[in-house]
């Protein structure tokens, strides 16, 4: 019964496809506030779990607009090709970050993350 409020970024973990584009197995997270961090709610609903991530380095990069699959599928291509072959990363997985709400239509900030190994 608590309201958490809604808290930047939502990150999405997409499991790349052969041809690039997202597996349909996709994990939403969004992040506790920090009042919450120490006792966050329990959710009612099986399918929400609460998990820590863990620290990590990550290669990112930064776009704006109205983020939709492809154009996380577009910047994660040019950031693979900006790192080449000799940066290590997870491959197996990336993360797409949406930092506004919807309502907010100008400045929009996205970001793709490639977790270093």
């Amino acid at each position: 019964g608590a309201g958490m409020g809604m808290s930047a970024p939502v990150s999405i973990t997409a499991y790349p496809a052969e041809d690039g584009s997202f597996q349909q197995k996709v994990k939403v997270s969004l992040r506790i506030p920090s009042q919450f961090q120490d006792n966050p709610p329990r959710p009612t609903d099986e399918s929400i779990k609460i998990e820590e991530r863990q620290g990590m380095t990550i290669y990112s990069t930064q776009f704006g607009g109205y983020a939709k699959e492809a154009d996380y599928v577009n910047h994660a291509a040019k950031l693979r090709a900006a790192l080449g072959s000799e940066a290590a990363y997870r491959k197996d997985f990336y993360l797409c970050n949406g930092y506004d709400p919807p309502m907010k239509p100008y400045g929009r900030r996205n970001e793709v993350w490639f977790v270093k190994e």
